[in-house]
């Protein structure tokens, strides 16, 4: 049976019965289609105003603005790990927003891992961000360990996807700390994070995941799951803005525990200005914090998360995994027979908030699209990320987007230009 021709009217269909589309309204978004929002979300008119809060608080306050302001900053990172929380489906306290992924890493390994005995490794993928194993492999190096030999990375079969099996294979009594990336950065993959937490926890292996590519996309269960701990970054998804402030999550079962990395901020509030040389950590995952907080990169998320919680993560993941699920019906049914491979998996539950498209050509395509309004995202060597976000992508975006790509293959306007990446892809 032949599968019917999605028309523009269908797409227009779907945004009328959008309960999303307001939304879209809340977004700075002219001139062109933004199909990079899990590289970086676009300013929302909501951080505009808190970030505005927040200078104005200094503006009004001077120093006042850590406890005197209109949003006081001393309470600042608690606040927005209270309004992070259920996103990954976490308690107050277990969340805080604080450092960068990788500074949140090296935390976090300082904290969990301890190398003895025989329980020496770190479990991690071949496939994960560059900079996550950087941060490994410096840890392993920190206890006077060879990363070659205590890394152990799980293979890929064919270079885009990972095995949950796999993965539970590579566990033994060996590992001390797990950490994979919840959705795979080039592929969207989402892995089965219940399966692979219960099957480590049976090997006693402390267990985290990086959320990088998932949170704002995507429902978490993490306290359900036993996860132990968590970090992403906020200027993906969750639209903070350029180097927004990240976030990380410790398991309850694990706080009061001592930071690995301790600093002014990892103090009990309420004894911090205490002065004492000896430090009374935070019995809530603000012990997790170092130096002071980054305000004013902080500030634009609270206006987001207001919009998350009038939104609801489950209709956000709902919304997302329908535009994605047309953009590859209209990769099927407009480029077929262009060279484009489709290297995400297809079926719901195991795809993130993006659609990966493979193709020999990617880098000069990536300029053609951006030529004509289009904003992709490249990643070497031949990947074509394209994410079509629930907040401000309205599905005859998507069908205008696919057609703008099928008039570049035919017309092969990517040919003038070279097929290798700008300095950032």
């Amino acid at each position: 049976m032949t599968k019917p021709v999605i028309s523009r009217e269908d797409v227009k269909a779907l945004d009328q019965h959008d309960p999303l589309q307001p939304f879209k309204r809340e977004f700075y978004q002219e001139r062109f289609y933004y199909m990079d929002g899990n590289s970086l979300g676009l300013l929302s008119k909501r951080s505009e105003e808190t970030l505005t809060t927040s200078l104005n608080d200094w503006k009004k306050h001077a120093i006042g603005g850590w406890t005197e302001g209109e949003e006081p900053w001393f309470y600042m990172s608690e606040k927005i790990g209270a309004l992070t929380a259920p996103l990954i489906g976490a308690k107050p306290e277990e969340v805080i927003n604080t450092g960068s992924i990788t500074s949140n890493i090296h935390q976090l390994l300082a904290t969990f891992y301890k190398p003895e005995g025989k329980r020496t490794k770190i479990l991690a993928d071949e496939l994960n961000f560059p900079s996550d194993i950087h941060a490994m492999k410096s840890q392993i190096k920190w206890h006077g360990l060879d990363p070659e030999e205590h890394l152990i990375r799980v293979q890929s079969v064919d270079g885009y996807t990972l095995s949950e099996d796999t993965i539970i294979k590579e566990m033994d009594e060996d590992i001390a700390v797990l950490l994979l990336p919840s959705v795979l950065y080039r592929s969207g993959q989402l892995l089965d994070i219940e399966k692979i937490t219960r099957a480590a926890h049976e090997y006693g292996i402390i267990v985290g995941f990086d959320l990088a590519h998932s949170i704002g996309a995507l429902p978490h269960r993490l306290n359900e799951w036993g996860v132990d701990f968590a970090v992403w970054c906020t200027y993906k998804y969750l639209n903070s803005g350029p180097g927004g402030v990240g976030g990380l999550y410790v398991n309850k079962k694990h706080l009061g525990k001592s930071p690995g990395l301790a600093g002014w901020f990892s103090s009990d509030k309420d004894k911090q200005f205490d002065m004492s040389h000896e430090l009374t950590p935070a019995e809530t995952a603000g012990a997790f914090q170092i130096g002071t907080p980054h305000v004013l990169s902080s500030a634009p998320l609270i206006g987001s998360l207001e919009l998350f919680e009038e939104a609801g993560i489950q209709q956000i993941r709902e919304k997302s995994l329908k535009l994605t699920r047309l953009l590859m019906d209209l990769i099927h049914q407009e480029l077929s027979g262009y060279g484009f491979k489709i290297g995400n998996p297809l079926n719901d539950e195991s795809r993130g908030g993006h659609v990966c498209l493979v193709h020999d050509e990617a880098a000069s395509i990536c300029k053609a699209l951006k030529q004509e309004a289009i904003i992709p995202d490249f990643r070497s060597p031949n990947v074509i990320r394209l994410a079509p976000i629930a907040f401000y992508t309205s599905y005859e975006d998507v069908y205008d987007v696919v057609l703008r790509l099928k008039d570049i293959m035919e017309n092969e306007k990517q040919k003038q230009f070279k097929n290798e990446r700008d300095t950032i892809a």
